[in-house]
């Protein structure tokens, strides 16, 4: 993916430690929407609650603040201690595919069986308990969290010198606005997701992506050499 100018001068040691906290800021801003703005298992879930107007809000704030406790900890300087222990990675990643492939068995069988989006018809609304727990687990559960996360824009932001704590508000509020607008700007295409044909292939392009992801994972942990 190519990045502007300003983050590309994140990664300039000759430049990283100087300037604003506000440019500084910025330039996390800029980074972690880099990091964040792609297509996968977590923004595939809360488009999905978007559309269905189902715990928005708290989907949000478990979203946003994850990412938040883990720029910290990158910036912290946790991932020095992920890449010593790689066998952590390796637990992570294969719970990680057993639950996308667990998921997208159920987004599959969604798509066989579609309904409208609003929840008085078709399958019920999930209580709030199962949402969040499934929220926790897109986040929690994938290796590349902590790999890109805590460990690139630890390492981008630590090289900030004193104003990396500015780099790590930006990239948080970054994750804050991303997610947002994600969730509640989801609404605005619900007009076009009131037909089941329509449903069924959102649920069969989030099938698919989970087990994209469960397959890239595999082929990840397989060729990771062991100890």
């Amino acid at each position: 993916m190519p990045y502007p100018a300003l983050l590309l001068s994140a990664l300039d040691p000759t430049t990283a430690a100087g300037g604003s906290g506000a440019g500084t800021a910025l330039a996390g801003f800029g980074f972690g929407l880099s990091l964040i703005v792609a297509i996968g298992a977590q923004n595939a879930f809360v488009l999905r609650q978007g559309l269905r107007k189902e715990h928005v809000l708290p989907i949000v704030i478990v979203c946003a603040g994850s990412d938040a406790v883990l720029i910290c900890a990158g910036i912290a300087g946790v991932g020095f201690l992920i890449l010593a222990v790689p066998w952590l990675i390796a637990v992570i990643r294969w719970i990680g595919v057993a639950f996308l492939v667990i998921y997208g068995v159920l987004a599959a069988r969604r798509a066989l069986r579609p309904g409208e989006l609003d929840p008085a018809s078709g399958a019920g609304p999930a209580g709030l308990g199962a949402t969040l727990a499934a929220c926790l687990a897109f986040t929690w559960l994938n290796p590349h969290v902590y790999l890109d996360t805590v460990v690139l824009m630890g390492t981008v932001g630590n090289g900030y010198g004193d104003n990396r704590w500015w780099f790590a508000l930006g990239a948080a509020l970054a994750s804050v606005v991303w997610f947002s607008a994600l969730g509640f700007g989801a609404r605005m295409l619900r007009p076009l997701f009131r037909s089941p044909v329509a449903w069924r292939v959102l649920d069969v392009l989030i099938a698919l992506t989970m087990f994209v992801i469960a397959v890239t994972l595999a082929v990840e942990a397989l060729a990771q050499p062991a100890g």
